[in-house]
């Protein structure tokens, strides 16, 4: 959510972040609903104090034995009025409302200007990819041939977009899981949180995925909503809440179940794992001051680059520019994998710092002792990483000419002490 008073006070700046996110002025059109909306809640006020001086008018001239026809008259023509002005004023906030959450968060300054994933900044390369001396398979070559993937019977349980994953890839899948929540945990101080997998509709509005990206999501029956990344419930978790200065940042983890539709990714990664309904993640989520948010973005990302580092898989950092970046974002960093199978980098983490824009639409935010009031938080999110597309990126990686695969040495110790998957094994 926008800050109405940056808008007022700064709207050509405003507009400006709009301009950056390909989207037309709309600061002009924001502050005459404001306008209209303060006026009306004025005239309110006004025919409220007029009507009380009335009524007090009438009851000295019944008192007196005047007549108080012509002032009962007012009152109610008052309260008519009133009736009108409020129910103007509720439409302009409602408009107001439906314009501001609907919009997205505007770009730090040093995101690059851009329409789409071609404007992308690289900022760094780690790890040279290996030389094959064959041809490289792809993840779900790899996995059938193991015996180990099928698509068949997912697709019979669920339909497209699903994976039965089976012995050791089905281990290593847990595995994969247990060392990063162990290394966030362990390494870098991150607080491991099993949350529901079911939120109500007002959690998805304060990270914002409600109500824009609806059709992205997967609703029951009771008015529950599965979630597409666990940082739903974990910034969630600090909704409606005003924390002390002293305990920030707050930094949690969860490993869960992602849902999404893929609504909009028709024809997009139909092969393989890359692109499900339903797949698993480890998240983190910070929830930090705003003069620290900044660094805690870095801090983050470089959290998620040590999981690739561990497993010893080339990767690359872009910072996303602004027609790339998502909704809620203010700057985000990807983070890409290498794929010998594809030949290309392909995402496997984002991470991004969201400032003070999902804590206004979740009301949270922290006091500082001696100072008046309180602040928004600030919050930010990062995949650490997205656990299928690192097996994936490990198949690709790790897969030798008779069709095994080894384990990296940092995953071993997670699957009993196995090197290598092998059909059969």
């Amino acid at each position: 959510m926008h800050d109405l008073r940056f808008i007022r006070e700064q709207p050509d700046a405003f507009d400006e972040g709009l301009r950056r996110r390909g989207l037309q002025p709309m600061a002009p059109h924001i502050l005459d609903l404001d306008a209209k909306r303060r006026a009306a809640q004025t005239a309110m006020q006004e025919m409220q104090q007029r009507r009380n001086e009335a009524s007090k008018e009438i009851g000295a001239a019944k008192k007196s034995g005047g007549d108080a026809t012509g002032l009962m008259a007012e009152v109610q023509a008052l309260k008519d009025r009133m009736a009108a002005a409020e129910e103007a004023e509720r439409g302009f906030a409602a408009t107001l409302k439906e314009i501001l959450e609907t919009l997205p968060n505007l770009p730090a300054a040093d995101v690059p200007d851009g329409a789409d994933e071609r404007a992308n900044r690289e900022e760094r390369r780690v790890a040279a990819p290996r030389n094959f001396d064959f041809e490289a398979k792809e993840h779900f070559e790899i996995g059938e041939a193991l015996g180990l993937m099928d698509f068949e019977t997912a697709a019979k349980l669920s339909g497209s977009r699903f994976v039965v994953l089976k012995g050791a890839l089905a281990r290593l899948e847990r595995a994969i899981a247990n060392f990063m929540l162990t290394l966030h945990t362990e390494t870098f101080g991150y607080t491991e949180v099993a949350p529901p997998l079911l939120v109500r509709s007002e959690t998805l509005y304060g990270t914002g995925q409600l109500p824009k990206f609806a059709d992205d999501l997967y609703r029951t029956g009771e008015d529950y909503w599965l979630i597409p990344t666990a940082e739903v419930p974990l910034t969630g978790m600090a909704a409606d809440t005003v924390l002390e200065a002293a305990a920030l940042p707050v930094r949690v983890t969860a490993w869960t179940p992602c849902f999404r539709s893929e609504a909009g990714a028709a024809g997009k990664d139909t092969r393989g794992m890359l692109r499900q309904h339903q797949f698993s993640k480890v998240e983190l989520v910070s929830v930090t001051h705003p003069d620290q948010s900044d660094a805690e973005l870095a801090r983050m990302t470089g959290c998620a680059e040590e999981v690739l580092k561990r497993l010893g898989l080339p990767y690359r950092v872009v910072t996303l520019c602004t027609g790339d970046m998502g909704f809620g974002a203010r700057k985000t960093h990807d983070i890409e994998v290498w794929l010998p199978g594809q030949g290309a980098y392909r995402e496997i983490s984002s991470c991004s710092s969201c400032g003070d824009f999902q804590a206004r639409r979740m009301n949270a935010r922290f006091r500082t002792p001696g100072e008046k009031g309180t602040r928004f938080v600030h919050t930010l999110n990062g995949s650490g990483l997205a656990v299928g597309r690192t097996l994936i990126a490990i198949l690709e990686n790790g897969q030798q000419a008779d069709g095994s695969v080894a384990i990296p040495e940092a995953l071993r110790p997670f699957m009993g002490g196995l090197e290598r998957i092998a059909k059969g094994v």
